[in-house]
């Protein structure tokens, strides 16, 4: 039975003033909202935030994909970043009709198109299932392990949303297994486009302003949630506020932020360093080069390669600013002296010494495997936590395909028996994904999965088994053009038939992607149960027991590395005066038209220029803001202490990557388009009054 200890009730001098430092730094925290710290951010910011308020926020807060959105009037509407329904736009668009380039400004609600295959989801309630999920891997070692708690979560995601098409369930680990939570979410799977603005109009300055500020950009777009075919009831939503922000006023940012590791030990950061981050920028830099490539053959081809040039263009710069940070030596010298304290002041309690072992030792045993495993695990499974390659450069058709396989060999096994994302509680979601009517392009989907086969090869050496099973005697070119030319998948009839019919039905198939993925799943699998044997299931373990460490000696003082779940930050408007990095609190219309230079990436949207005269030069476009967010974070609403919203998260800085292992508050800046800039976007640019009037501007 675990032993409770008092926080900090052991501790050293050393440990207290570690912990008084880490407070020191008001700002830092990416909180759950059933563990925010409300006094420490009131005598912080001045505020007088209390528990109604925070429930007001989480539960006008969406979360959109891998996205963040929030609440903004009582009948469903929806406000995130114009790169947050980038996809839903390009689905929706043709070569003829591309509504990146126009725009997309329906008159009336009547006009507003579903996005295919999205859903969005409210979070409603947490409770704590840790006791059940960790008892369910006691006594377990390897795949066993994992299994167990796997299955055992999707009990109770079953048990506690059944059927129920409205509500998801997910029980989600924090602080790296030392808390298992279920989160009950309101789902909405009709999610229909109310407005975006052109793409130039979002994305002004292109990659080489993102990741930066000064912004010149209204990254912004309107969502509408419909239920049973009419506009969903939201009676709790944010407030807008179409007014100028005022430079230095609290700010509280609630969101998705999908993943940081700054609970991770220095050997685990040196992998990510050495192996990890390599091979994912090596790998992203070369799909970057073949889709600018193909970008620039024509229009329709440029059109083609907009969204997912702009996905992997930004995954690289992220991963950047993060590589730079893991080789500067101060910042990593303020980790380790970080981890030393934490350690020390275990290592002064006897009792809670005795207790978790030496996790830090596991961990670095670990390393050598997950450095030899990684590059297997990520080209040929994914999925590790640890990077961000994806299978086949993230192909629709091969997702479908592996999807359709494995989800056919998956359900006619037990549900607790299955891969976890095949549970019985999962299945919907993978349905919804699957059935959807998406556009696919064969010639791109040729380049992802010809990129994937060479970079696979390139990586694992020609005289790999694994690479032998993916190619056999055929070409990376060779085999992707047969495969692609071949595959029906596109048709999302095709899917459901294949879906519906179940394994016998996919073992039928003569659909040539279907028979490559048969052939080659086996192999995956094996790559899979390796790495959950040697790899996953001893880090969760040694996580496991870091997490009771940090709970004794700090309590719950700490957060939780960011999952992808919904948290609250907050700060400041405000700017930095830091070398490299010294930035305004805002930016204006003035200063795009001062910026604009009428060739790419600087020429302005056509709406947008054609609307300069009608439009006050002193309007703020863009703020920097002093709160903790990363990557999900996007779209994020930015709320005001009386709960009103002022503006959307959009993008943080390069040097505001190192936030993925550590927090900076002299760097650490959000960029958030403001509302006053999106009211006057929709009354004076794109003439969207029954938006503007549905918000209640005057």
């Amino acid at each position: 039975m675990r032993t409770t200890y008092a926080p900090l009730l052991f501790a050293s001098a050393a440990v207290l003033a570690f912990a008084a430092a880490s407070s020191a730094k008001a700002e830092e925290g990416m909180w759950t909202y059933d563990n925010f710290p409300i006094a420490r951010a009131n005598q912080t910011l001045g505020t007088n935030i209390d528990q109604a308020w925070l429930d007001r926020v989480r539960l006008s807060s969406v979360k959109f994909g891998g996205c963040s959105a929030g609440v903004i009037s009582a009948e469903g509407l929806v406000m995130t970043n114009n790169h947050c329904v980038s996809s839903c736009v390009a689905n929706l668009s043709t070569p003829q009709l591309q509504y990146n380039e126009t725009g997309f400004t329906p008159r009336s609600r009547e006009e507003e198109l579903q996005c295919p295959g999205a859903s969005a989801e409210i979070l409603t309630d947490i409770t704590d299932v840790t006791q059940r999920v960790q008892k369910a891997g006691e006594g377990l070692d390897g795949q066993a392990f994992t299994q167990a708690r796997e299955a055992e979560a999707g009990r109770i995601e079953a048990e506690a949303c059944g059927s129920d098409s409205k509500i998801r369930c997910q029980v989600v680990s924090l602080y790296r297994g030392g808390q298992f939570k279920l989160y009950k979410f309101r789902k909405y799977s009709d999610v229909r486009l109310a407005w975006a603005p052109e793409d130039r109009a979002a994305t002004f300055g292109g990659d080489l302003d993102n990741f930066s500020f000064p912004r010149f950009a209204i990254d912004a777009a309107f969502i509408r949630l419909y239920e049973d075919g009419k506009p969903a009831a939201t009676p709790t939503h944010f407030t807008w506020n179409p007014n100028k922000p005022t430079e230095g006023e609290p700010v509280f940012v609630t969101g998705n932020p999908g993943s940081t590791q700054r609970l991770l030990t220095q050997a685990q950061l040196m992998t990510i360093r050495d192996v990890v981050l390599p091979l994912d920028q090596l790998i992203a830099s070369e799909l970057r080069g073949r889709l600018i490539r193909y970008s620039e053959e024509g229009a329709d081809q440029a059109f083609i390669a907009m969204d997912p040039l702009s996905g992997v263009e930004n995954t690289y710069k992220r991963g950047r600013g993060r590589m730079a940070a893991l080789i500067d030596p101060a910042f990593m010298d303020q980790l380790a002296g970080q981890e030393t304290v934490f350690r020390r002041g275990v290592a002064e309690n006897e009792a809670l010494s005795a207790e978790v072992g030496d996790p830090w030792a596991v961990l670095a045993d670990v390393q050598p495997l997950a450095r030899e495993l990684y590059p297997a695990m990520a080209l040929l499974e994914g999925g590790t936590g640890m990077g961000t390659t994806s299978v086949a450069g993230g192909s629709p058709l091969f997702q479908w395909a592996r999807a359709i396989v494995r989800g056919a060999q998956e359900r006619a096994k037990p549900s607790d028996q299955r891969l976890s994302e095949f549970s019985d509680s999962r299945l919907a979601g993978v349905q919804s994904s699957l059935f959807a009517a998406r556009p696919t392009y064969p010639a791109l989907e040729q380049i992802r999965l010809e990129w994937w086969l060479s970079k696979t090869r390139e990586w694992l050496t020609v005289d790999s088994p694994y690479v032998r099973t993916l190619l056999g005697k055929e070409s990376p070119e060779g085999l992707s053009a047969r495969l692609i030319e071949g595959t029906k998948l596109a048709d999302p009839a095709v899917r459901r038939a294949l879906w519906e019919g179940g394994l016998p039905a996919v073992q039928a198939s003569t659909d040539p992607l279907i028979q490559y993925v048969l052939a080659i799943d086996a192999q995956a699998r094996a790559v899979r149960t390796d790495w959950e044997n040697r790899v996953q299931a001893p880090t969760d373990r040694a996580s496991e027991q870091l997490a009771a460490a940090r709970f004794a000696v700090f309590g719950d003082a700490v957060y939780p590395d960011a999952t992808g779940t919904l948290r609250l930050t907050y700060g400041r408007v405000e700017g930095t005066d830091v070398p490299g990095q010294r930035i305004p609190a805002f930016t204006t219309f003035a200063g795009l038209w001062d910026r604009a230079t009428g060739a790419e990436p600087f020429n302005v949207a056509p709406r947008l220029l054609s609307a300069k005269d009608r439009i006050d030069p002193a309007t703020v476009m863009d703020m920097a803001v002093s709160s903790d967010t990363i990557g999900g974070s996007s779209g994020s609403p930015a709320v005001n202490a009386r709960g009103e919203i002022i503006g959307a998260n959009f993008d943080s800085t390069v040097l505001t990557q190192r936030n993925a292992y550590g927090y900076d508050r002299n760097v650490n800046r959000s960029v958030i388009v403001t509302t006053q800039a999106v009211t006057t976007a929709l009354r004076d640019v794109y003439g969207m009054d029954h938006l503007v009037e549905e918000l209640g501007v005057q």
